[in-house]
């Protein structure tokens, strides 16, 4: 039986979180979307915290970086500074083009920097492809 892949969705705006379930549905590769609305709740899942305690090492995390309560920057810099969850593979999806943020990401470990397109077809593509390469093509660490 093939193993289903986990993605966790870091992301506080509901349309975004719903057109990437959408684009994740109908996508071919077999994946679990869990979703949290901020970074602080993120920190969590992924230290395993309260009611997360069962929670299963994601494949791959989608982090928004505009976000209240704790934002996408934030979440990266204590990541990289957790020697457990360092070496999580974590994209940015995010509707800035700024180039600062783009750099300070970067800096602060993101494996890639996507710019979610505003077109729902387009949207669906940028999830076919990143499904494509991080699930079809790279190798992932075990959780």
């Amino acid at each position: 039986m093939e193993r289903t892949n986990l993605v966790l969705l870091v992301e506080d705006d509901a349309d975004d979180v719903q057109l990437t379930r959408e684009g994740f549905r109908r996508s071919r590769d077999s994946v679990d979307l869990y979703h949290v609305p901020d970074g602080r709740m993120c920190l969590r899942y992924l230290r395993k915290e309260n009611e997360f305690a069962e929670a299963r090492t994601p494949d791959l995390v989608l982090l928004d970086l505009n976000m209240p309560v704790m934002d996408g920057r934030d979440v990266l810099a204590e990541l990289r500074e957790d020697p457990c969850l360092d070496q999580l593979a974590v994209v940015v999806l995010t509707t800035s083009r700024a180039e600062t943020d783009l750099r300070i990401c970067y800096q602060l470990g993101c494996r890639s920097y996507i710019v979610k397109p505003m077109d729902v077809f387009e949207f669906q593509s940028v999830v076919d492809r990143l499904c494509t390469y991080w699930f079809d093509t790279v190798t992932l660490p075990s959780g």
